[in-house]
């Protein structure tokens, strides 16, 4: 395998889930979380709500893309792209600071992303922090089973829409082509691999709730088992999927099956050595 590759991967990886753990810590410690469905952090219906939620959205994109013309889903996007960012990075940036320059910061970001459009690691700096926010505060709003019950959903889901009816391609292709910040890049001399933001959001949003959980249970260093091994097995779930994918580029392969069974498993070692 090509190491760049690896290496970036790794990278882009390390940092999303430092950020996001670092930021979902200071969730916890303030006590913040969002309702996503139930008022309930552990009734699994807000798993199965918010796995309406990205169906729904998903179809909107897909009507979208179907229906507009490219420069008008292009600012569609675009303006989904600066939202995202703006809001999450503003997340992450509070975790470090509650000075109001948190604000100039993911306004520089949004804008720099408006004026250099093609620089790929600014936009890979920009889903990192997109991710990072996001991930952390869905993690803390939900309990361990409701996101174990929405990774299993996801799994299959993602297995379906890029293998049976495609449409997950779809909307990468569109995602990618426009640059945004929906997507890490990975360029190679020979390819530029793109991996879906959600393969890093599931492997922190699990983290960042077996986190909020260990926390309650265990003391420190303790409580960073759980979310620990989690993302061990996520990564190498990654990177698994990374060497498949690099002997047959251009063609799409969802990572978040392999990694959710990896998942699964190591959180469920974890509970069984009585984490």
């Amino acid at each position: 395998m090509n190491r760049g590759l690896v290496a970036q991967l790794v990278l882009l990886f390390l940092a999303t889930q430092a950020l996001g753990l670092f930021t979902a810590d200071y969730l916890v410690r303030e006590g913040v979380r969002a309702t996503l469905v139930t008022d309930n952090p552990e009734d699994v219906e807000n798993s199965l709500g918010l796995f309406a939620y990205i169906l729904g959205f998903t179809a909107v994109l897909l009507v979208l893309i179907k229906f507009l013309k490219d420069q008008w889903l292009y600012w569609v996007f675009k303006c989904l792209e600066t939202a995202a960012v703006f809001f999450a990075s503003l997340l992450v940036f509070n975790a470090f600071t509650d000075s109001l320059l948190i604000l100039l910061a993911a306004a520089a970001l949004v804008v720099a992303r408006l004026f250099f459009t093609a620089n790929l690691w600014l936009r890979n700096l920009a889903t990192v922090l997109s991710t990072a926010g996001a991930g952390a505060l869905i993690g803390v709003s939900l309990g361990v089973w409701p996101v174990a019950v929405l990774l299993g959903l996801l799994c299959v889901y993602d297995y379906v829409a890029v293998f049976k009816t495609k449409h997950m391609v779809t909307l990468a292709k569109s995602v990618a082509s426009k640059n945004l910040s929906f997507t890490y890049a990975l360029p190679t001399k020979e390819h530029v691999f793109e991996l879906g933001a959600g393969d890093m959001v599931m492997p922190l949003t699990f983290a960042a709730s077996a986190l909020a959980a260990a926390k309650t249970a265990h003391a420190f260093p303790l409580y960073w088992v759980p979310s620990a091994a989690v993302l061990v097995a996520s990564l190498a779930g990654l990177l698994a999927t990374l060497l498949y994918a690099s002997k047959r580029a251009g063609k799409p392969l969802p990572a978040l099956p392999l990694q959710g069974a990896l998942m699964l498993a190591a959180w469920g070692a974890t509970k069984l050595a009585g984490f």
